[in-house]
């Protein structure tokens, strides 16, 4: 059979394709700990399952418009403004099934064949391949865990050329946990200003799972807002991930470019869930508070399981709800069957003899690490990182 070469372009996500192993493994009766995706075990908030009830028998059952009810985008201004003190209107929103979604209308509406996309590692597994998609050209800028996983601005304004088109993070960081301060986000601001060709799109779909302070936004610096598009969604701050809803903020000439783009894709997103929405965004945030209460108290056992094994370097994230440790000093060792050279090898062995799930470094820009979540409830966190620290003790 032959295929369009488009699906030789990209890989599929190994955040995916981990969970889809584990679950091969539990079909087979095997206790599998899933260290890996990237979901909250947290159910939907009752007042927002009460909303999409309401929604059912009120008989929203009928096609929305593409980017979303108007109430819906109203919503999500007024959430920009109360959360973030940004000014948006309904033409600067367009709502998608999901946020993965509202990436790709992104980058496929402003990406050609051969301009640059600048993405600081590490990054989500999904930016670089819709990259790819859009036949445009990644360019990564290389960080640390020294550096907190954050690029500097002599860092940007070192690989900014003129085919640069487009410059992708997310902040906080999957899977770093990195997040950017308002002083190392106007020190990057500066540096766009200087180059107006450039825009950003800045993923900010973990901002309520912050550890350190307020979350920042980069669209709050006047001289290149219009520039910035916003990703945002309701999957991690709303335990919402299988309701299906990621949104945009962007200029209005970009949010007509994704409408357009998805009108041909999915047209609007599921009429349920965009009522379950407008109340999630406009109502009580303490229940994703009270998560993020608990995301806290798990970062420090993790954090206390992970120091205690030797050979494991990690630093402290401060947002989202992963960590990503250096496991380097395993590549060359062997338990006598299993030889470790890389971060999917460690992956793959802790999956076959801990049966515990990760995600390889590869995959986020980053091949000395390895992504655990704690998106897990304590018990499986406990037991997981027991398991760990036990397989890599064969290690020799």
């Amino acid at each position: 059979m032959e295929l369009s070469s488009l699906l030789q372009r990209f890989s599929e996500p190994e955040t995916l394709k981990m969970a889809k192993l584990g679950r091969e493994l539990r079909a087979k009766g095997i206790d599998v700990i899933d260290l890996s995706l990237g979901e909250p075990d947290f159910d939907t908030p009752e007042h927002i399952k009460e909303a999409a009830i309401k929604a059912i028998h009120d008989n929203f059952s009928h096609y929305t418009p593409v980017a979303g009810y108007t109430d819906l985008r109203e919503a999500v201004c007024t959430k920009f403004k109360r959360d973030n003190n940004l000014e948006y209107k309904p033409e600067n929103i367009v709502t998608s099934t999901g946020a993965k979604q509202s990436l790709a209308n992104t980058i496929l509406a402003l990406v050609d064949e051969g301009q640059e996309v600048i993405i600081p590692t590490p990054y989500w597994v999904t930016y670089s391949e819709l990259v790819k998609i859009a036949r445009g050209k990644v360019v990564e800028i290389h960080t640390t865990p020294e550096s907190g996983f954050k690029i500097t601005a002599a860092q940007l304004e070192a690989a900014i050329t003129p085919k640069t088109k487009v410059f992708l993070f997310s902040s906080p960081c999957n899977p770093s946990g990195a997040v950017y301060s308002k002083e190392e986000l106007a020190a990057l601001a500066a540096v766009f200003a200087k180059h107006p060709q450039v825009y950003i799109i800045s993923d900010e779909i973990y901002e309520y799972i912050n550890f350190v302070g307020k979350h920042e936004s980069i669209a709050q610096f006047s001289a290149i807002k219009d520039r910035v598009i916003i990703v945002n969604g309701l999957s991690k701050g709303f335990a919402m991930t299988g309701w299906r809803l990621g949104y945009i903020a962007a200029n209005v000439d970009i949010a007509k470019a994704c409408e357009k783009l998805q009108g041909q894709f999915t047209s609007g997103t599921c009429s349920i869930t965009q009522k379950a929405a407008v109340v999630a965004l406009t109502t009580d945030l303490r229940p994703s508070l009270k998560m993020v209460e608990e995301f806290t108290r798990r970062r420090k056992r993790v954090m206390e399981l992970v120091r205690d094994i030797p050979g494991i370097k990690c630093g402290e994230p401060e947002g989202a709800f992963y960590i990503f440790p250096d496991v380097s000093a395993y590549y060359g060792k062997s338990d006598g069957t299993n030889t470790i050279t890389n971060s999917g090898d460690f992956c793959m062995y802790l999956l076959n003899t801990a049966h515990v799930s990760s995600v390889m470094g590869e995959a986020f820009g980053e091949p000395a690490c390895v992504r655990f979540s704690f998106a897990n409830s304590m018990e499986k966190i406990e037991e997981g990182w027991k398991r760990i620290r036990a397989a890599l003790a064969n290690l020799k």
